[in-house]
C-alpha cells in the first residue's frame, strides 16, 4: 500500500482503534484521535516534499500538456466489468487539498478536547468522515470518488443531529437533503460522462481524452457545477449552510466550512471544467453573476447577524462565493485564486469556529450584544479573532489577500469565450464585498473584545488552554505564512491548472504564456 493509500486509511483505522476502546476511557480516545491526526500531518508532510521533488523535473513540459501529470498513482480493478478501479493520485490541486485537511482535522481534534457526551461515537464518525474527505481529493476515479464523497457527506447528519445545539435536527436534516440533491446531480453527470464516453470506464484521465459534443456539454456541465455548488454554497442552493453551520459543534463547523465545503469548487474545478470544456466557456459567464450574488448576499447577511455562528456562516457563503467565483472566470488568474481561496478561507474559517467553540464554551452565549470587553480576560483568543478577521477582509500580509487578489484579477480581465465588459463589471461589483467585509468583521470584533466587561461573570474566565493553544496557533501560522511567502504555494497549484486551461484553449501555448 503506498503513501496515498496510507493517508486515506489512517483516520478509518484510528476510528476503528477509537471504537475498541472502553467508553469509560475518554481521555484515551481523546488522545489516539490526536495520535492519529498528526500521523496524517506528517504523512501529508512526506507526501508534500516527495512531490516538490518528483514534479520539478515536469515543470517545463507541463506548461503545454492537455492532461493532467498524476503522481504516487496506485491503481488496480475493483469491479472491472463496469469498468471501475481503485484509481489514487496525487497533482499540486490534490497536495494543497490534502495539507489543508490535515491541518483542520488535527486542529478539530485538539479545539474538541473537551467534548464528554459520547466521546468514543464523536471522534469515530469525525474520523470517518474526514477518511471520505482524504478520498475525494484524491481520487482519480469518479465511482471511488463519488463513494468518498457520500462517506464525506453522511456522517454530518450525525455529527450534527446528536452532538449539535439549537434546533440540531432540523439543521441536520435539512443540510442532509439539500446535499442529497446536490449528489444526485453529480451522479447524473458522472453516469452520462460514462455512457456517452462509451469506453466502459470511470477513469477521470482516460474520460478527459474523449471529445465529447458541445450540444452534450451544454447540459451536463451545468449538471455538474450545480451539483458540486450546492456543497460549495452556490446561490440560491446555499440556505443550508448557515444552519448546518450553527448548529455544528465546534470540530464539525470547522470541518465543514473548512474543507467539506471546498469539496464544492474542487468539483466543479476538477471535474467540470476539465473534462467539459465547452461546457465551461458556454455558462462560465453566467455562473459569474450567480457568484456575485454569492458574495455579496453572504456579506450583506453577515452584517444582520447577532450570533457569532450565523454571522461567520454567512462570511463563508460569500468567502465560497469567491471560490466558484474563480472558477468560472476560466483563466489563469482566476482558476489560481480559486484554489487560493480554497485553502485560504479553509483555515482561516477553521479558526474562526474553532475560536467561536472557545468563547462560547466559557460564556455560554453566542449573542454578540451579549458580550463586550472578553479581550482583557482572553487575550490569545481575542488576538487570534482579530487576526483571522483580517484576513477575512483581504488584510496584506495574510492568506486572504493573495487568494482574493488573484480571483478579481481573473474576473476583471475575464476570458475571451464571454462578454470582457459584464466580466469585468461583475468583477467591480464584488469587489464591493470588501468593504462590507470590513464593516462587520471590525464592528463584530469589536463589540465583543473592547469596550467594558458587560457581565460580572466574565471576569472570572480563562485564557486559551495548552490544547487550544496549538490548535489556534498551527491554523494562525499557516495564515501568515502564506500570506507572506506565497511563491511556493502558487507554485505548487499553478502547474496542474495549466492543462485544464490548456484544454479550454485550443492551440494550449497562448493560456500557458498567459
Amino acid at each position: 500500500m503506498g503513501l496515498l493509500s496510507w493517508i486515506i486509511v489512517i483516520p478509518f483505522l484510528t476510528a476503528m482503534v477509537v471504537v475498541a476502546i472502553p467508553r469509560s476511557q475518554w481521555k484515551a480516545i481523546r488522545w489516539v484521535s490526536a495520535i492519529g491526526t498528526s500521523i496524517n500531518l506528517v504523512l501529508t508532510a512526506v507526501l508534500t516534499y516527495r512531490y516538490w521533488q518528483v514534479s520539478a523535473a515536469d515543470a517545463v513540459s507541463i506548461k503545454s500538456a492537455l492532461f493532467t501529470k498524476l503522481y504516487f498513482v496506485e491503481q488496480f480493478p475493483w469491479f472491472k466489468s463496469l469498468g471501475i478501479q481503485y484509481y489514487v493520485g496525487a497533482d499540486g490541486i490534490s497536495v494543497a487539498m490534502v495539507i489543508l485537511t490535515s491541518i483542520i482535522i488535527f486542529t478539530g481534534s485538539l479545539a474538541s478536547w473537551t467534548v464528554e457526551t459520547r466521546t468514543k461515537e464523536f471522534y469515530a464518525w469525525l474520523l470517518v468522515l474526514v477518511t471520505g474527505v482524504f478520498g475525494v481529493f484524491l481520487s482519480y476515479d469518479l465511482f471511488l470518488f463519488f463513494m468518498f464523497y457520500e462517506l464525506a457527506v453522511l456522517p454530518m447528519y450525525l455529527l450534527i443531529g446528536i452532538w449539535g445545539t439549537g434546533p440540531k435536527e432540523y439543521a441536520a436534516m435539512k443540510l442532509t437533503l439539500m446535499l442529497l440533491v446536490g449528489s444526485a446531480f453529480v451522479l447524473v453527470g458522472f453516469f452520462a460522462l460514462y455512457y456517452a464516453s462509451g469506453l466502459n470506464t470511470f477513469d477521470l484521465q482516460r474520460l478527459a481524452q474523449v471529445r465529447y459534443p458541445d450540444h452534450f456539454q451544454a447540459w451536463v456541465f451545468p449538471m455538474i457545477f450545480v451539483g458540486f455548488g450546492v456543497i460549495g454554497a452556490l446561490y440560491p442552493l446555499h440556505t443550508w449552510s448557515p444552519d448546518g453551520h450553527s448548529s455544528a459543534p465546534t470540530a464539525v463547523s470547522m470541518l465543514h466550512a473548512g474543507v467539506l465545503m471546498k469539496l464544492g469548487g474542487y468539483g466543479a474545478l476538477r471535474i467540470g471544467v476539465y473534462l467539459l470544456p465547452e461546457g465551461a466557456k458556454m455558462w462560465g459567464l453566467f455562473f459569474m453573476g450567480l457568484t456575485t450574488i454569492n458574495i455579496l448576499y453572504g456579506s450583506f447577511g453577515a452584517i444582520m447577524q447577532k450570533d457569532l455562528k450565523y454571522f461567520t456562516a454567512y462570511s463563508s457563503v460569500s468567502h465560497c462565493g469567491f471560490v466558484l467565483f474563480g472558477v468560472a472566470a476560466l483563466n489563469l488568474m482566476g482558476l489560481k485564486g480559486a484554489v487560493l481561496q480554497m485553502f485560504s478561507h479553509g483555515i482561516m474559517t477553521g479558526l474562526f469556529f474553532g475560536l467561536i467553540g472557545m468563547v462560547y464554551g466559557r460564556t455560554h452565549t453566542r449573542i454578540i450584544p451579549e458580550m463586550g470587553g472578553l479581550g482583557k480576560v482572553m487575550p490569545w483568543l481575542a488576538t487570534a479573532f482579530y487576526i483571522a478577521g483580517l484576513a477575512s477582509l483581504g488584510l496584506p500580509g495574510l492568506s486572504g489577500f493573495v487568494a482574493e487578489t488573484h480571483v478579481f484579477l481573473g474576473g476583471f480581465f475575464g476570458n475571451p469565450w464571454s462578454n470582457g465588459m459584464i466580466a469585468s463589471t461583475l468583477t467591480i461589483i464584488a469587489t464591493m464585498s470588501i468593504v462590507v467585509t470590513a464593516v462587520y468583521v471590525l464592528r463584530g470584533l469589536a463589540a465583543v473584545f473592547q469596550g467594558p466587561i458587560t457581565d460580572h461573570h466574565f471576569e472570572h474566565l480563562t485564557d486559551a488552554t495548552l490544547p487550544e493553544r496549538i490548535s489556534t496557533g498551527v491554523l494562525l501560522a499557516t495564515l501568515i505564512i502564506v500570506g507572506l511567502m506565497p511563491g511556493p504555494f502558487i507554485d505548487l497549484i499553478e502547474g496542474p491548472i495549466l492543462p485544464i486551461l490548456n484544454r479550454l484553449n485550443e492551440s494550449g501555448v497562448l493560456a500557458a504564456v498567459r
